[in-house]
């Protein structure tokens, strides 16, 4: 999203400095400044006048159509010099006649009696003199998220909000080794090959492996922004690794023991200043729950929990469960819950796992197929898994359950059953209409949840087929796709 800026500024050099920096901010689209207080608000009465097909420049544009509070800047800077009217004054008549725009101040004296003065006009934040690259940054940001709430209030569109508007997800695993990393790994590729701009975050701090499995030496860490007050962009991408895949991966410390330096407060501020960057966030929490994880599972838009169909992960899944909701982090109903190492023999279906812990279990379920894994997870190179793959296959169809990815882009490269060989080489029999109960053929999303779990899945239903797997999916773990 295009941040729109007005400078208000009467001193040529000081417009000239200030219209300098502001050209350097990512995703700002600078106006050239104005040289008085009524021409300021003339340019914002224009504006709002013009976005409302010609209504009376003098009407507040929240009396307005949404188009008039859309068509004004988010962000008004004021320079302390400004004239005929004092900027105080005038920053307390943008603030009543355009409550949608952010206002900030800039002023040679930054004390905490201007502030609170300042604050009482109607300012969003106020900037020292001289200026500074990462203040300005972040002063602009602060204001136009603010200025994108009230718009959403007004009307406006929540499209155009620039604020943390990134999908946040978590994955968790139940216990160690269910596959926690190489599920978030995939998600996040995934969501990149659909054309979204990708954050990947290791939040497993004492043993987190994502740079093991994507093949990343790094000197910097999620450590290194935990005792950083303000987050600016230059910060932010400095800590951020560049992938040649084309993920941002902010990773966890190669010591251990300076996980413990990143705290619920770090955690929150990091994961807000990513998800204003990128448009989806991934976070690998590990199986380990400490605030800054937990902290994240809780801001979370989905909170994955991935667990193997075997006793002692579905065991340990329930009492993560029982953690979360203990510690009023999320309640298992708004938890999601991935089966990985699916195979048809195995006792324990994605039904008995929703019942058992109380969340809903994603249509989607991973295979048995660690022979396909293992001579990438040995060269540390997760990205080049082949696209045949069907664990591959299997997480980015659940990245478009989940949203991350556009229908299309999950099924680009994926044959139907009809032209997919399965592991043997032979190949499958084509699906028709009105086959047999199992097939998945004809069948509608089934609900992963305990409640529905009893409505349209039979648990005498043929064991690995698709009813009993809790839905139909790409994936039938009837198949041949065990381990082996």
């Amino acid at each position: 999203m295009t941040i729109r800026i007005l400078p208000a500024i009467g001193d040529p050099d000081a417009a000239r400095a200030v219209s300098s920096l502001l050209n350097q901010l990512p995703d700002a689209e600078p106006a050239p400044p104005v040289a008085d207080s009524t021409a300021l608000l003339n340019a914002l009465a224009g504006a709002a006048a013009q976005g409302a097909g010609g209504s009376s420049a003098g009407a507040p544009p929240a009396a307005g159509p949404p188009s008039a509070v859309e068509a004004l800047p988010e962000v008004v800077l004021v320079h302390e010099r400004i004239g005929p009217t004092p900027a105080l004054e005038l920053i307390r008549e943008v603030a009543l006649r355009f409550p949608a725009v952010g206002v900030v101040l800039i002023t040679t004296d930054a004390g905490p009696a201007l502030f609170s003065a300042a604050m009482d006009a109607g300012a969003r934040g106020i900037v020292g003199l001289p200026l500074g690259y990462d203040e300005l940054a972040a002063r602009v940001q602060a204001a136009a998220q603010w200025s994108a709430g009230v718009r959403v209030h007004l009307g406006g569109s929540p499209e155009a909000v620039p604020g943390p508007t990134g999908t946040l997800v978590t994955v968790t695993g139940a216990k160690g080794g269910v596959g926690t990393t190489v599920t978030a790994v995939q998600l996040a590729l995934a969501a990149r090959a659909a054309g979204r701009s990708v954050a990947l975050v290791d939040l497993d701090l004492q043993s987190g492996d994502v740079a093991s499995y994507l093949d990343v030496q790094f000197r910097r860490s999620i450590v290194d922004l935990a005792g950083i007050q303000d987050i600016s962009v230059r910060v932010l991408q400095d800590a951020v690794h560049d992938h040649h895949t084309g993920l941002g991966l902010l990773l966890a410390p190669e010591e251990g023991e300076r996980g413990e330096e990143v705290d619920d407060r770090a955690a929150r501020q990091i994961i807000g200043a990513l998800r204003s960057r990128y448009e989806v966030v991934l976070v690998d929490c590990g199986s380990q729950m400490q605030s800054a994880n937990a902290a994240a599972v809780e801001l979370a838009d989905v909170a994955l929990l991935v667990t193997t169909p075997d006793v002692v992960a579905v065991r340990a899944a329930k009492r993560q469960v029982r953690l979360w909701d203990r510690l009023q982090i999320r309640q298992a109903e708004d938890t999601t819950t991935v089966v990985n190492r699916l195979t048809r023999n195995t006792e324990i279906q994605p039904p008995l796992v929703a019942k058992a812990t109380g969340t809903q279990v994603a249509r989607t379920h991973v295979p048995a197929a660690f022979k396909e894994l293992q001579p990438c997870v040995d060269a540390g190179r997760m990205q080049d898994l082949d696209g045949r793959s069907t664990v591959r296959q299997a997480l980015w169809a659940l990245a478009g359950e989940l949203g991350l990815v556009e229908s299309p882009a999950v099924r680009q490269g994926r044959g139907s059953h009809r032209a997919r060989p399965t592991l043997t080489g032979r190949r499958r029999k084509a699906i028709t209409p009105g086959a047999a109960p199992g097939s998945g053929a004809g069948q509608g999303p089934a609900s992963g949840s305990a409640s529905g779990a009893g409505s349209g899945i039979r648990f005498g239903a043929r064991r690995g087929s698709a009813a009993a797997a809790g839905g139909s999916g790409p994936f039938d773990p009837a198949g041949p796709y065990e381990e082996g």
